[in-house]
C-alpha cells in the first residue's frame, strides 16, 4: 500500500525520558501516527532545536518525571529554555499541543514535569488539544491504563483539527512498518570496536571514560544473604571531578550466555560484521561502531535481559505465521490483554529473551533490519559515588547491592547491571568499564560552621561516605551519622573507618541493626531517641538534614520521626512541625536521594 503524503499537518513527538518507557511511548505515537498515514518525527527534546517551536503546527510532548520532580537528563536544556523570563507570552499561538507525563504517586512530586510543562505551554500561547495525561505507574494495569484512553482521544482531537486525516485508510495493525535500519553486512571488515573517547574532553554519555577497575571486594559476610560489592576504579588523565552527592554513570553488559543463546535462537553469526543505515532521516546511534559486529550489538547495547514492554509485543505479532503465537502475540498488544501480560511478564519479570524461548515459531521469522525496533537501547545505570577526590586522589569507589531474587519462574531473576559489575575480576586481567559523572540531587554546605545530619541505612550510606571524606579533608567536624543493616557483623559497611572518624573528632554514629535483637530497630528509632541533639542541631545550628536509601517505607519513617523531634523539643503543634519541615525542604536544608 502506498502512503498518502498529507501536505499537512507534521506530527512532531518530543520526549524527555530517564529509563526509556517515555521513549518507548513517544515511539509507539510515532507507530500509530505512521499508521495513518502521517509525516512524523519522534525526537529527544535536547536533540530538537527548541527556536523552532514557534513556527510548529502539531506536537506532542512525552515527559517522565525523575527523582524529586526533576526533569530527565534529555530535556534539560530544553527546559532551561522554555523557562526564560524573556519569553513572549503569545510566542507558541500557531502551536496545538498535548502533553503526556508518565509518573509514579508513591513519589511526592507526581508527574511534576508534564504539569509544569502543560502549564508553560498555556502561558506561552499554545493551545491544548485536550487535558494533559497523567500516567501512573503505581496502577494496577500499569501507565497503560492512562496512556491507552488519552492516545484514542488524542487521535479523535487531531481528525477533528484534520478532517483530510480521518477519510484515509489507515494501515493494518498487523501489517509491519518498514524498519528505522537496514543491515549491511561486511565480509572481513574489523570493526571500529573501541569509541570510547580517551581524548581531552570532559568525559559525557556520548564521550565515557574506560575507567580501569582497581578492585572488585565483597563487604557482606558471605552467610549474609546479600552480596554487596565495594568497587573502586582508576580514573587517572580522565578529568573527571566530582563533589559529594554526584552521581557516577555506566552502560551495563548483556551476560555472554545470554548473547550466545540469543544469536543462536534467530540464528545470527555472532562475529559477522554489519554497517547500519537509517530508511529515514533518523541518525544512526553514535554508540554504535560503524562497521559493528553482531556480538558488540548484542553484548553492549540491546536490552534483551529486561522485561518487555507492550510494544514488543505489538511488533512480535506482526512477525507471527503461527495462528496460535500469532493470536497469543495479539491479545498480549491489545488493551484487553493487558491484565494477561501483567502477570505473564512483569510480575514474574520474565525477559525479552526468555519471551522469544517461549514463541519459538515466531522467533524463527524475526527480520534482523527490526532488531533495532524490537529491543530498546541499554539504559545507563546510575550509583551515587562512595569517595571523595580528596580522600582518594584519581579514585572513584562504588557499594553496589547484586540485585537477585526469586520469582515464579525457575531462575532466579538478576539485576542486570549489578550482576555484570560483580562479575568483573581485575585478577584476571585489566578490565576497563567506561563511564562518566553527573551531579547528584544532594548539595552539601560550603561554609565550615554548618552541622550535617546523615540518614543513610543500607548502601543508601553511599553518597554520606563521600561526604564526610570531603568534609574530614575540608576540617568540618560537626557530622552526624545514623546507618541501620540487618547485623552488625554481616553487613556493617564502612566499620573501621567510621571508627576512625569517630576516634577523630569528625563524627558521631547511631546505629541500628535490625535483626540482632527480639525487638526490630531502625534508623527512624534511633531518630527519635536522639531529638534533643538533633533539635540543637537544626534549631540553634541550622544543620541540614539528609536522608538517602531505599523509597519504601524508610524515608517516610525518618520523616516522620523527624517531625515528632520538632513537635516534642520545639513544642510544636502537629501543623507547626508540618510548616517547618516544609520550610526545610524549601530551603534546601532537607534532602533527600531515593531510589526503588
Amino acid at each position: 500500500m502506498t502512503p498518502v503524503i498529507m501536505s499537512e499537518p507534521t506530527l512532531l513527538v518530543l520526549y524527555g525520558s530517564q529509563t526509556g518507557t517515555a521513549q518507548d511511548t513517544a515511539q509507539r505515537i510515532g507507530r500509530q501516527a505512521k499508521r495513518k498515514w502521517l509525516q512524523v518525527q519522534v525526537l529527544p527534546l535536547d536533540n530538537y532545536n527548541v527556536a523552532n517551536l514557534i513556527s510548529e503546527s502539531l506536537v506532542v510532548f512525552v515527559c517522565a518525571t525523575t527523582g524529586q520532580g526533576d526533569a530527565p537528563d534529555n530535556m534539560k536544556n530544553f527546559w532551561k529554555f522554555l523557562f526564560r523570563k524573556s519569553l513572549p507570552a503569545g510566542s507558541l499561538s500557531r502551536l496545538d499541543c498535548a502533553v503526556l507525563g508518565l509518573g509514579d504517586s508513591s513519589y511526592p512530586k507526581f508527574n511534576f514535569v508534564a504539569k509544569k510543562l502543560h502549564k508553560r505551554l498555556l502561558q506561552l500561547g499554545a493551545s491544548p488539544l485536550l487535558p494533559a495525561g497523567l500516567a501512573d505507574d503505581q496502577h494496577d494495569l500499569g501507565a497503560d491504563a492512562v496512556i491507552d484512553p488519552w492516545l484514542t482521544s488524542l487521535w479523535e482531537k487531531v481528525f477533528a483539527l484534520y478532517p483530510s486525516l480521518a477519510a484515509v485508510t489507515p494501515l493494518g495493525e498487523d501489517e509491519p512498518l518498514p524498519p528505522t535500519y537496514t543491515f549491511h553486512f561486511l565480509d572481513d571488515v574489523k570493526e571500529d570496536r573501541c569509541r570510547i573517547s580517551t581524548e581531552q574532553t570532559v568525559p559525557s554519555q556520548s564521550h565515557p571514560f574506560p575507567a580501569k577497575l582497581v578492585s572488585n571486594r565483597r563487604v557482606t559476610d558471605t552467610s549474609h544473604f546479600q552480596d554487596v560489592r565495594h568497587i573502586e576504579f582508576d580514573i587517572s588523565g580522565s578529568r573527571i571531578q566530582f563533589g559529594a552527592g554526584d552521581v557516577v554513570m555506566m552502560y551495563p553488559c548483556n551476560a555472554p550466555e545470554d548473547v550466545q543463546q540469543f544469536c543462536q535462537l534467530l540464528r545470527l553469526n555472532p562475529e559477522a560484521t554489519f554497517a547500519l543505515r537509517a530508511t529515514d532521516n533518523t541518525a544512526v546511534p553514535a554508540r554504535l561502531p560503524q562497521p559493528c559486529t553482531v556480538r558488540y550489538l548484542v553484548e553492549t547495547y540491546l536490552d534483551i535481559a529486561a522485561v518487555p514492554r507492550r510494544s514488543f509485543f505489538e511488533l512480535l505479532s506482526t512477525f507471527a505465521t503461527n495462528e496460535l503465537e500469532q493470536d497469543k502475540l495479539k491479545e498480549f498488544s491489545s488493551a484487553e490483554g493487558q491484565t494477561d501480560l501483567h502477570s505473564y511478564c512483569n510480575q514474574p519479570r520474565r525477559t525479552a529473551l526468555e519471551v522469544l524461548t517461549d514463541f519459538p515459531h515466531t522467533t524463527t521469522e524475526i527480520k534482523v533490519d527490526y532488531l533495532l525496533d524490537l529491543f530498546p537501547e541499554i539504559q545507563p545505570r546510575s550509583f551515587s559515588i562512595a569517595s571523595s577526590l580528596k580522600a582518594h586522589p584519581n579514585r572513584l569507589q562504588i557499594l553496589v547491592a547484586v540485585v537477585r531474587y526469586k520469582t515464579k519462574l525457575y531462575k532466579p531473576r538478576q539485576g542486570l547491571c549489578s550482576t555484570w559489575l560483580a562479575s568483573l575480576d581485575p585478577a584476571q586481567g585489566e578490565v576497563c568499564v567506561p563511564l562518566w559523572v553527573k551531579k547528584g540531587s544532594l548539595r552539601f554546605p560550603t561554609d565550615t560552621d554548618t552541622p550535617v545530619i546523615m540518614v543513610g541505612p543500607g548502601t543508601g550510606v553511599a553518597p554520606f561516605r563521600s561526604a564526610l571524606q570531603e568534609r574530614r579533608a575540608e576540617g568540618k567536624p560537626e557530622n552526624v551519622l545514623f546507618f541501620g543493616c540487618r547485623s552488625e557483623s554481616k553487613d556493617f559497611y564502612f566499620k573501621s573507618e567510621w571508627g576512625t572518624m569517630m576516634e577523630e573528632g569528625h563524627l558521631k554514629l547511631f546505629t541500628a541493626f535490625s535483626r540482632d535483637q527480639e525487638e526490630k530497630v531502625y534508623v527512624q528509632h534511633r531518630v527519635t531517641e536522639n531529638a534533643e541533639l538533633l533539635w540543637d542541631l537544626i534549631s540553634n545550628k541550622h544543620s541540614c538534614f539528609y536522608i538517602a536509601g531505599n523509597a519504601k517505607e524508610m524515608p517516610a519513617s525518618v520523616c516522620d520521626a523527624l517531625k515528632d523531634v520538632f513537635r516534642q523539643q520545639g513544642h510544636m503543634s502537629t501543623e507547626d512541625a508540618e510548616q517547618m519541615f516544609a520550610a526545610m525542604e524549601k530551603s534546601g536544608r532537607l534532602q533527600s536521594e531515593t531510589w526503588s
